[in-house]
């Protein structure tokens, strides 16, 4: 019999697709990429052709191994990582690591991960689409000439830790430009008017004012305001118009990536990143009843197609479960747009029987340590979101009855709308809000009368701030970046201090402001939305065959290139010139500056390193505590709210005689931390839940009294950072490793080489440029396969 390997890229996903195929077939995950760019130097042949010097990820050293051995078993190996660029990339490089003959390699590719899909796919496997690798591959190489040559001479001119990448620079400026437009706004007032009116059977009713002699006007102040009140209350209104029309409102599409994180950020309050993690769960397969189940397709996409199967599934149900009224004659079909890929499917169950009140009950609550790729309440609430959107995309369209009334009151048109909902159709699954306004029996010509006029006073308000779900709006809508990246970029931006979300809101710091200020003066032609969208548009013409991979990267170098020169000599050294403030220092008297790092901008002596003096920026101090109603348990002393580094918290008032602390929920209540069922073996109370610096730790709830504490099962430390520094011994790239006393440098040899140092002061801040995300992550994705 012959023997087939199988490898995918994470544990989960062999997990389940292992369970579909037969015993002449062995699964293994690659756990994401296992090939890449060299960390510590550029790894591109500018020279010849760009050609990129690619190697085996340390990391993944003996993972590659483990897959050697297993393919030279092997009649035929498998290659299955997922349906895309990153997919296509991951199959290729592991033929390469692998050294796998070509007669050897099959490529199979799924978008859902069940018996029949995957059946399916195997029985009629393809070859490796070299377009979609070049695609990936055009990608990778001009992320890395931007973020490798860019970063370090913002580390140069500003602050060490900085990055600057070819798309989140321009996701940063729209926040940034948006953060402007609101500084310059200026209110303009203007005022309304409404007017509540009796009809002659005494029914009442109001009416906005929407004309004045039959033009629109806007009330600019109040004496204008108060002409028109005076008017109408001295008016005899007379009904003018009735008008009844009908309106319906059509199914929405299914899911794509965009609008999933869009609907996910407004109504379950999760981030881009937290909806991606959960989305590829339920794709790769999470523990139902002791069985690996995958729930939706492959959830990177911008298609709206939906296979043929699965219109006949949800259309059955739909007849079952609402009655054949709520089901159109034909599918609803939804137009994609330009440059989609329809060879994928929109996000949809993979059997849409799997309801979610049925499912509720086995998930349960998840946070952190939770065991990976468990069924926790937040996938649920993702899997409802989903199915309920697939489910109303095949429904008939809601209908409403529109009533608008017009009242005359002295050349003064008055209106009134009313909208009553006469057939749910989708609404019944999507469970929207019909907004029902009734109005009550009004005849045209008839009289009314004016029970009270009441004028109010307005201001135009600024743009809004965006928010995770209007942000990926905005960079679908200009092109900037495609699903797979939307929450990487968002976090990118974060994660570099040039962005803050507060209150679900995104606000421009002074360094993203200054960031974005000096790319857009040096390298304003390829930071800017037409030239990203452009590029972005050159790689789907590569991944079609309709564009040349090294054309474009070239094209791209040599404007970089010359920005590049033009700017090392030209930018401002903010470094070496800081901006000069009023204040003196408190410990020698010279004149403090402005400092920018990565975690904020502050007030240092212009004397440093001699002085080393630093005080907040003004307006930044953290607020006073705030006395609220709560009261101590350990005292009895009102607790207070403040606020820490990591941020809003409960402390008791009687401190520092009492020490008591609680974390606090978005309210501002008491949030105890959470309990795990297992007992303290040294004073038996319950253990919980807390929260250090280096994670999630188990910790006796009688602390102070019980100081015992311990890892959680399963908890890993954080994956080690590279530097751009040299072992002293060996000559291997020095990391960054969390200790227990905090932060250390250690080399990568480790553990034939046990050389440590202490970071410099000023090197305590490591920087990654945009292209160097975590070797054990997909490149294009925010979520580390294993976990």
């Amino acid at each position: 019999m012959s023997k087939s390997l199988v490898i995918v890229e994470s544990p989960a996903k062999a997990r389940t697709i292992n369970k579909y195929l037969g015993r002449g077939f062995t699964v293994k995950a690659s756990m994401g990429h296992v090939r890449d760019l060299p960390k510590t130097r550029l790894g591109i042949d500018v020279e010849n052709g760009f050609q990129p010097r690619y190697q085996v990820i340390p990391d993944k050293r003996k993972i590659v191994k483990e897959l050697s051995g297993a393919a030279k078993k092997a009649d035929t190996v498998y290659l299955a990582p997922d349906p895309d660029r990153e997919g296509e990339a991951i199959a290729w490089h592991l033929a390469k690591a692998l050294k796998l003959p070509e007669s050897k390699v099959k490529r199979v590719t799924f978008n859902e991960i069940t018996k029949r899909a995957v059946q399916k796919a195997f029985e009629r496997p393809g070859e490796l689409n070299l377009k979609l690798v070049d695609a990936q591959q055009a990608r990778r190489i001009l992320d890395r000439l931007m973020g490798y040559l860019l970063s370090p001479l913002l580390w140069e001119k500003i602050s060490r830790g900085l990055s600057a990448g070819r798309v989140q620079s321009v996701a940063a400026r729209l926040i940034v430009e948006r953060e402007r437009e609101i500084e310059a706004f200026v209110p303009q007032e203007f005022w309304k008017i409404l007017v509540a009116l009796e009809t002659p059977r005494g029914e009442r009713f109001e009416a906005g004012l929407h004309k004045v002699d039959g033009k629109k006007e806007t009330i600019p102040n109040e004496e204008r305001a108060r002409e028109l009140v005076q008017r109408i209350e001295g008016s005899s209104p007379r009904v003018v118009r009735v008008e009844e029309k009908p309106k319906t409102l059509a199914a929405p599409p299914p899911f794509i990536t965009s609008t999933l994180q869009q609907a996910a950020s407004t109504k379950l309050r999760f981030s881009a990143k937290r909806t991606m993690r959960l989305a590829q769960d339920m794709y790769e397969g999470v523990n139902l009843g002791g069985e690996s189940v995958a729930l939706i397709t492959y959830m990177r996409t911008d298609s709206f197609h939906v296979a043929g199967e699965a219109l006949e599934a949800v259309r059955s149900l739909i007849g079952e479960r609402f009655g054949a009224d709520d089901l159109p004659e034909k599918p609803n079909r939804f137009r994609a747009k330009k440059g989609a890929q329809e060879a994928h499917e929109a996000i949809r169950p993979t059997d849409v029987f799997k309801v979610p009140g049925e499912l509720e009950t086995l998930a349960v609550p998840g946070g952190k340590g939770t065991p990976s790729h468990t069924f926790t309440s937040a996938h649920w609430k993702l899997y409802k979101l989903i199915w309920e959107r697939f489910v109303a995309s095949q429904m008939k369209p809601a209908k409403f009855q529109l009533t608008i009334v017009s009242v005359d009151a002295a050349g003064c048109e008055l209106r009134a709308e009313g909208k009553r909902l006469v057939d749910p159709g989708f609404l019944k699954v999507a469970g929207r809000d019909p907004d029902e306004v009734l109005l009550p029996e009004v005849r045209e010509e008839e009289d009314l009368k004016i029970q009270e006029v009441t004028p109010s006073q307005h201001f135009t308000q600024p743009p809004n701030r965006y928010t995770e779900a209007t942000l990926v709006r905005a960079l679908e809508k200009k092109g900037i970046g495609r699903p797979s990246t939307y929450a990487a970029i968002i976090s990118t931006i974060q994660d570099r201090g040039y962005v803050e979300l507060k209150d679900r809101k995104f606000f421009a710091t002074e360094l993203g402001k200054l960031v974005t200020d000096q790319l857009v003066a040096h390298f304003g032609d390829v930071v800017n939305v037409d030239f990203t969208s452009r590029m972005e548009d050159l790689l789907d013409q590569i991944e079609d065959g309709k564009a040349d991979w090294v054309k474009v990267v070239s094209e791209f170098h040599k404007t970089f290139e010359k920005d590049l020169e033009k700017a090392r000599k030209e930018m401002k050294d903010f470094r070496k010139n800081p901006e000069v403030t009023d204040e003196k220092c408190e410990k020698c008297g010279a004149p403090l500056v402005i400092r920018r790092t990565r975690k904020g901008t502050f007030l240092g002596c212009s004397k440093y390193p001699e002085c080393r003096f630093t005080k907040p920026m003004p307006g930044s101090e953290r607020p006073a505590p705030v006395e609220t109603e709560h009261t101590c348990p350990e005292c009895g002393s009102k607790l207070l709210l403040r606020e820490g580094k990591n941020g809003k918290f409960l402390g008791c008032s009687g401190y520092p005689e009492c020490k008591y602390t609680v974390p606090v929920d978005a309210e501002g209540n008491p949030a105890p931390p959470k309990e795990t069922g297992e007992m303290c073996e040294k004073c038996g109370a319950p253990m919980v839940i807390k929260q250090g610096r280096r994670g999630p730790f188990l910790a006796c709830s009688a602390y102070p009294k019980c100081k015992n504490a311990r890892p959680i099962k399963g908890a890993k430390r954080p994956e080690p950072k590279p530097t751009d520094e040299k072992c002293d011994k060996c000559g291997a790239p020095m990391v960054i490793r969390q200790g227990r006393w905090g932060p250390f440098l250690a080399c990568s040899a480790y553990p034939k080489c046990k050389n440590i140092r202490k970071i410099p002061k000023e090197k305590k801040e490591p920087v990654q440029a945009e292209d160097s995300r975590d070797p054990k992550t997909r490149d294009s994705k925010t979520e580390d396969p294993k976990t």
